[in-house]
């Protein structure tokens, strides 16, 4: 059976929202996130940086969100949520896919180092605002794209998984504004999905 190591308000959760909507068998190991277990010798045997998630499958240990949930759709997938390769809409699939944590994540980071992780005399308030506006400037193509579709290439697929669970968490930040109709349409029709509600309740 497939393990998951997982802490909340984390990356993981979208690792614990696919095994759901795809209806895998699982095995959910709460840590929590802070140095006492993320950096415990334990963990680090897992994960040499002491990071969440953590996919265990038998004997291999598999590190990286993104490549967890590729792993998981071609390995274990049960049906699908990825397009093959000749199909139209897998060129989409794939940029929706990586823009996550290449131009979304990136600023939610720096955020949250920001305004959760550092104490207060170490933050920097010019970092958190250019921040802020990279991330909402990052978030403008997905609500063009969004304009005549409910999900990135039409059908919910593994792409929504990662980049929609990314915009939810930027969401929470105040950073999806009224200027972005279609995705703040898209983050309602993800918060709507029961997997995702099984998720995103796990603490």
């Amino acid at each position: 059976m497939l393990k998951l190591h997982f802490a909340p308000n984390s990356r993981a959760g979208r690792i614990v929202w696919l095994l759901e909507e795809l209806g895998l068998p699982y095995e959910l190991n709460k840590m929590s996130f802070h140095p006492k277990d993320l950096k415990s010798d334990e963990h680090r045997a897992r994960h040499p940086l002491g990071r969440i998630p953590v996919l265990e499958d038998d004997d291999l240990l598999l590190w990286e969100s993104g490549a967890i949930v590729e792993y998981i759709l071609e390995r274990h997938k049960n049906g699908g949520l990825k397009p093959s390769v000749d199909d139209p809409s897998w060129p989409k699939y794939q940029q929706w896919f990586h823009y996550c944590e290449g131009m979304v994540m990136p600023p939610i980071n720096t955020i949250v180092v920001q305004t959760i992780l550092l104490p207060k005399e170490r933050r920097n308030a010019t970092v958190l605002e250019q921040a802020q506006k990279l991330l909402t400037k990052s978030l403008v193509p997905i609500d063009d794209a969004l304009r005549d579709k409910d999900f990135l290439i039409g059908d919910f697929s593994g792409a929504d998984v990662m980049l929609g669970h990314a915009c939810y968490m930027a969401n929470r930040m105040g950073r999806v504004t009224e200027e972005m109709p279609n995705l703040r349409a898209y983050v309602q029709r993800i918060s709507d999905r029961p997997h995702f509600k099984t998720a995103i309740k796990i603490k």
